[in-house]
């Protein structure tokens, strides 16, 4: 089967909760503007117990025991593993991964670990830009805290577990590790990651992938902090890149240089002990005279953000903060005919708009952030899964022309909301009536979650775009079990494409 017919072949139903046809019921506007971790202004002070933020993450790192985790943590991760690799293995057959391996190939380095969806063997750290790229190009990878903050954990965990030896168990610990780490830096300053322009995937993500490489490759604890304070001079990423190849370029930079990071700091090399707290270090350079807090990091190891805050499953590929008003249009859809609408209205929330543009895509990846392509393509054709995305589906005149009937405006009641999304569709028919819908939290958010069949549905479609399907079913199986297995051995070969 082709990728649009797998694709378009499935019903939608697959992917979105029995009530997303009914008005959820909306949070009073005081509720949703409660913000986790909300920080103030702190001094570049030790967080705890008069430690360093670095050394709390190295007592975290060398301290954790998967045995002391709560079992829905567990399960969480998993199924983190599932989503995460079924989208690689997606995204590894797209343009820009094409380009990520090309460059990857010309170093020649040491074929040490797989790059998933390729015939290629390549260092660590190469496989991990190649893997992340190709994990966060069809924008359809899972949503932490502010945006796709841990897209570079499991593109980078995967070569660096292959080439280190370690077990499914190993894997486990390492990536819950990075969210918890990576859920503490996005809580200490959040209005760096929401406001001030930059993108959590390439600054938090390489925090939290260099806290899983330490603990896959054993970096003893007295190293860890050099490990992370290198990650304050490795992060990056600005938002303007976003609708370009260049966005998923900072999940794989972020996979990179997180282990990077490790690399280095495992053999002696140092950094400032204060890098992430210190003044001119990373909180405050990242935040930009915004308030921030090291208060989050007193609860790492005693709570876990994982299950505290969870992450967001995406049901469709494209940015998530438009996910609530596909959502909102595709419960209208079934009572509207498309030659009857007149107008449509999608309101978001103001930070919402700083991502979401109200011009027409010129490209597949653009497209992902299009309000109006991406409304017009759900009352058109339905819920836009891998074949919206695509130049023939930017070519379709029915959708060009709904298109130019739909305009943004700030929901007024939620316009100036951080922590959600929320959006609301007016459909204004030619006969003056007027059909809307609201939706505050999106499909595959922990409050309108996706079932077990919806996941393995996602990946089924995503595994069969680079692989045959008694492979994908192996994979499946591995990741649904990860750390039962005396080995993997069996199991990186699965994930190259012959």
């Amino acid at each position: 089967m082709t990728s649009d017919e797998s694709s378009d072949s499935l019903d939608r139903r697959i992917f979105l909760g029995a009530g997303t046809a009914t008005v959820l019921g909306l949070p009073t506007l005081a509720q949703a503007q409660q913000q986790p971790g909300a920080a103030s202004p702190a001094p570049p002070a030790p967080a705890r117990d008069g430690k360093t933020v670095g050394e709390i993450i190295a007592d975290f790192v060398t301290g954790f025991e998967l045995k002391n985790v709560p079992q829905p943590a567990i399960d969480r991760a998993r199924v983190a593993f599932i989503d995460t690799v079924g989208v690689m293995l997606a995204g590894s057959q797209l343009p820009p991964a094409d380009i990520a391996c090309a460059v990857v190939q010309l170093d020649a380095s040491a074929p040490a670990a797989t790059v998933v969806g390729r015939p290629l063997r390549a260092s660590p750290q190469l496989a991990a830009l190649a893997n992340g790229v190709a994990g966060h190009c069809m924008d359809f990878d899972l949503t932490y805290f502010a945006g796709q903050s841990i897209a570079g954990v499991i593109p980078a965990i995967l070569p660096v577990a292959e080439a280190q030896r370690t077990s499914g168990a190993d894997m486990l610990s390492a990536f819950i590790i990075a969210a918890e780490v990576a859920g503490r830096v996005s809580r200490s300053a959040p209005g760096a990651w929401r406001s001030a322009g930059w993108h959590s995937t390439g600054t938090v993500g390489v925090v939290a992938v260099a806290a899983a490489s330490a603990r896959l490759m054993k970096v003893p604890r007295d190293k860890i902090p050099d490990v992370i304070g290198i990650t304050g001079s490795l992060a990056s990423g600005v938002s303007v890149n976003f609708g370009s190849m260049t966005k998923p370029l900072h999940a794989g930079h972020a996979a990179r240089d997180g282990v990077l990071a490790a690399l280095l700091g495992v053999r002696g090399f140092t950094a400032n002990p204060r890098s992430l707290e210190g003044k001119d270090g990373y909180f405050e350079c990242f935040s930009r005279g915004l308030p921030w807090s090291l208060e989050p990091f007193d609860s790492l190891g005693k709570t876990y953000d994982l299950l505290d805050y969870g992450y967001k499953l995406k049901p469709y590929p494209c940015g998530g903060l438009g996910h609530t008003a596909i959502d909102s249009a595709l419960a209208l859809r079934g009572g509207v005919n498309a030659e009857d609408v007149a107008h449509i209205d999608v309101a978001f929330t103001k930070y919402a708009q700083r991502r979401i543009t109200g011009r027409y895509p010129q490209s597949a990846e653009s497209a992902k952030f299009s309000g109006p392509y991406l409304a017009a393509y759900a009352v058109v054709h339905g819920a836009p899964m891998l074949a919206a995305f695509s130049e023939e589906a930017l070519h379709d005149e029915t959708v060009r022309a709904m298109a130019q009937k739909v305009s943004l405006s700030d929901y007024q009641e939620y316009a100036d909301l951080l922590n959600e999304s929320p959006a609301k569709v007016t459909v204004t028919l030619k006969d003056g009536r007027k059909l809307e819908k609201s939706e505050y939290y999106p499909s595959g958010s922990v409050q309108n979650p996706m079932s077990a069949a919806q996941i393995k549905a996602k990946f089924d479609i995503c595994a069969a775009q680079a692989v045959e399907k008694p492979v994908a079913e192996k994979i499946y199986a591995t990741l649904s079990t990860l750390g039962d297995q005396s080995s993997l051995d069996d199991f990186w070969p699965l994930l190259r494409r012959a």
